[in-house]
């Protein structure tokens, strides 16, 4: 098969930046959320975030915003889903939230068409069986490919068919991202499993009062050479997005030490979500890990 028309179901943070990647490479574009202002507000959310960042997407910044224009963004899921090829779920990381939104694409959507979760962590096993059609069922997790993280994880379910995973390769290459195939269920799949390790460990280190956050990612930006260190990284993501990405970990282990620190849930409580608030763990814009002698200390 070959990957032609998409539609992305939750237009939140990774969603639009999904759509308007998979516009400005050509493809038709179809959205869908519950709240149809959504899409306008996340795309300027999205700005706000690469002039935090300082970076952009993969296309100069004037071919980004107009192929903002030339995603459609539908009335209904119904709608939304019509004549696609593949069928991306971007909503919120709540397992039965997932299931309930891949039966409606189901219903909906060609037979032929693949359906896959933008989940950044759990596996289409756990939502393959709400529909009629497993062996099309995906993992594709994008990163954000509007700041140039141009990452994306591919993994099957239990019944996908292999001859599905190269139209999936195909179909993120040709948006100049680079697919990170993986062979066998592992919970966070391929990068995201090794930023996890790394999110919990800091998460702890600053919950417990171990270290200053600043520290953390100090250490982080002299040692691997990065613009950002693990706090400002999660900033990017959304303190609520990682919450529940930790949770979500909790949940599947019930291991005490997987439960993400009581300090993290305090700051989601205050509305201290990251950039797309203002307010993170560093406050924006201006945050100080860019200022030039925020590695000296010198903050």
């Amino acid at each position: 098969m070959e990957i032609k028309k998409i539609a992305v179901i939750g237009l939140g943070t990774l969603g639009a930046q999904i759509a308007v990647q998979a516009a400005a490479y050509g493809y038709p574009v179809r959205g869908y959320d519950r709240d149809p202002e959504i899409f306008r507000k996340t795309v300027e959310k999205v700005k706000g975030m690469m002039a935090a960042l300082r970076k952009g997407p993969t296309v100069p910044r004037e071919e980004w915003e107009k192929a903002v224009e030339k995603v459609t963004v539908a009335e209904s899921l119904a709608e939304a889903v019509k004549g696609v090829d593949l069928v991306i779920e971007a909503v919120p990381e709540v397992l039965e939230l997932k299931r309930k939104v891949f039966a409606e694409i189901d219903a909906s959507a060609p037979r032929e068409a693949l359906i896959a979760t933008n989940s950044s962590s759990i596996p289409v096993s756990r939502i393959e069986d709400a529909t009629r059609r497993p062996e099309k069922c995906f993992n594709i997790h994008f990163y954000q490919p509007a700041v140039n993280f141009i990452l994306c994880d591919i993994m099957g379910g239990t019944k996908t068919r292999p001859e599905f995973f190269d139209p999936v390769r195909k179909f993120i290459r040709s948006l100049d991202l680079i697919p990170l195939t993986v062979r066998k269920e592992i919970l966070g799949f391929c990068f995201n499993s090794i930023w996890r390790a790394v999110k919990k460990q800091a998460l702890y280190m600053w919950g417990n009062g171990f270290v200053d956050l600043k520290d953390i990612d100090r250490a982080w930006m002299s040692f691997t050479g990065m613009p950002q260190g693990p706090f400002a990284m999660m900033d990017m993501v959304g303190l609520d997005v990682v919450y529940d990405i930790e949770m979500s970990y909790y949940n599947d282990s019930k291991d005490p030490k997987d439960m993400p620190p009581a300090a993290l849930r305090e700051k989601i409580d205050r509305k201290e979500l990251g950039i797309k608030t203002g307010k993170g763990f560093y406050t924006y814009p201006g945050p100080e890990w860019a200022k030039p002698n925020f590695l000296k200390g010198e903050d």
